[in-house]
């Protein structure tokens, strides 16, 4: 039998979904973030699943994207770029705005086009999948590993959010020092296994955040540390912190803000009296997921030697396929590679398990917010087992959505007065302090 694999229909959902009060350079999250849940829906009935962010700017685009997509076939994944470059852009989405949602530098239309792509070319997958019965990751070349490791994901965090604002509880308690962050992790590690521990940093003087880190290493020796301060320190500052830790840290991710900065980071570190011979670069690795989030920003950081790990997300990126572009560009020139997260649901997870299970060389576990996340709009959460999600062999992503689930959370979205519907971690943070400014870089 053949299948009528046009696409006929495509739903959005626009959601909020409850996010606890953790702590970054910007501010703190807001009590509900906002997600865009994607439908494609095909002549014959199949649905495929994908998301992104689900801020205003990204609904924009989102729905005339949507609208062109009808009548084409979902294998059709290339041409999901094409009809992409035909939105336009409103010019005050991006004319020296900067992304602080995904705090990756200066927002482009590009950029703001490829977090739209992303989404859709996830539900084409999936879609295509269950229609040929396949999973996700037989579509994408087939799996070389059937778990994928993720790192436990820590933030400095308040108890709950401040007084009179609405919002979920949670039992996971504040995290405001290092004792904070080690009983953080200790639960990170009962509940779901993990074996590697990032700290989310550029929130308190660097001297506090190396002493948190210095702490998860007393208390967790041999297990693999990260720090990840969002570029809010100076060079001095990256170095310093670098030489302090060198010894217990995976990598130092972000340090100081851009590529210029986080190139001469490296050269020092590498030049430094004793840290190394024949002048290969020793000392800490630097990490990014700021620097180089698009293909036309990786010459300058590859060829000044400014990241040896780069961390992908196919919410930046526009895809699944393109992070395994991404991953062999990587490979080529001799860069690691592993995955960024932000807030994100079960349909991201499954499609980030999916890709990196076909990545040969991800030698880093990868980020996850997602056990910070109460709700989803799946029918059964994701299992972490170890530390790892087994790579699903089910057809498309191997996940199925809860409407119910799905249609409470965009009510949520539909009764808010348009306050939470774009993330403003700033203006979150002015709730409890009406005088916070979100600080200058460098910070410290």
């Amino acid at each position: 039998m053949t299948r009528d694999l046009t696409i006929a229909e495509v739903r959005l959902t626009p959601i909020l979904v409850a996010d606890p009060p953790l702590l970054n350079t910007q501010g703190v999250h807001q009590p509900y973030t906002p997600r865009l849940i994607v439908e494609v829906v095909t002549a014959d009935g199949t649905t495929g699943l994908g998301e992104t962010y689900g801020d205003t700017k990204y609904l924009e685009l989102a729905r005339p994207f949507a609208d062109r997509l009808v009548g084409r076939r979902v294998s059709d994944l290339n041409g999901l770029f094409t009809v992409a470059q035909e939105v336009a852009v409103d010019a005050s989405r991006v004319s020296g705005q900067v992304d602080v949602g995904g705090l990756r530098g200066v927002q482009t239309a590009d950029k703001l086009r490829l977090s739209v792509v992303s989404a859709f070319e996830v539900a084409c997958l999936d879609a295509l999948g269950r229609a040929l019965g396949l999973p996700v990751h037989a579509l994408l070349g087939g799996k070389v590993r059937d778990a994928v490791e993720y790192s436990a994901y820590l933030f400095y965090k308040w108890a709950g959010h401040p007084e009179g604002v609405p919002a979920e509880k949670d039992d996971w308690g504040a995290a405001l020092d290092p004792a904070g962050i080690v009983a953080q992790a200790r639960v990170f590690k009962e509940r779901y296994g993990f074996g590697s521990f990032k700290l989310k940093g550029g929130v308190f003087p660097p001297d506090e955040e190396i002493a948190a880190v210095r702490a998860l290493a007393e208390a967790f020796p041999g297990h693999p540390l990260r720090l990840d301060p969002n570029g809010a320190w100076s060079v001095e500052t990256s170095l310093r912190v670098a030489e302090e830790l060198g010894d217990v840290l995976e990598y130092l991710e972000d340090p100081a803000l851009g590529t210029p900065a986080m190139a001469e980071v490296a050269a020092r570190l590498r030049d430094a009296p004793g840290r190394g011979a024949g002048g290969r670069r020793a000392g800490v690795p630097l990490a990014t997921n700021m620097c180089v989030t698009t293909f036309a920003e990786i010459e300058e950081a590859f060829t000044r030697g400014a990241v040896q790990v780069v961390l992908s997300d196919h919410h930046y990126w526009g895809g699944l396929r393109n992070t395994q572009h991404l991953a062999a560009i990587c490979r080529a020139f001799g860069v690691g590679v592993s995955m960024h997260s932000n807030t994100h649901l079960g349909i991201s997870l499954a499609a980030m398990t999916h890709v990196a299970a076909t990545v040969p060389d991800l030698h880093h576990a990868c980020d996850s917010h997602y056990p910070w996340q109460s709700e989803d709009v799946l029918t059964e959460r994701i299992a972490f087992d170890g530390g790892t999600v087994r790579v699903p062999d089910a057809p498309g992503l191997g996940v199925e959505l809860d409407r119910d689930r799905l249609d409470r959370l965009h009510r949520r979205w539909l009764d808010d007065d348009g306050a939470l519907r774009d993330r403003d971690d700033a203006a979150a943070m002015r709730v409890a302090d009406p005088a916070w400014v979100t600080p200058a870089v460098p910070r410290w």
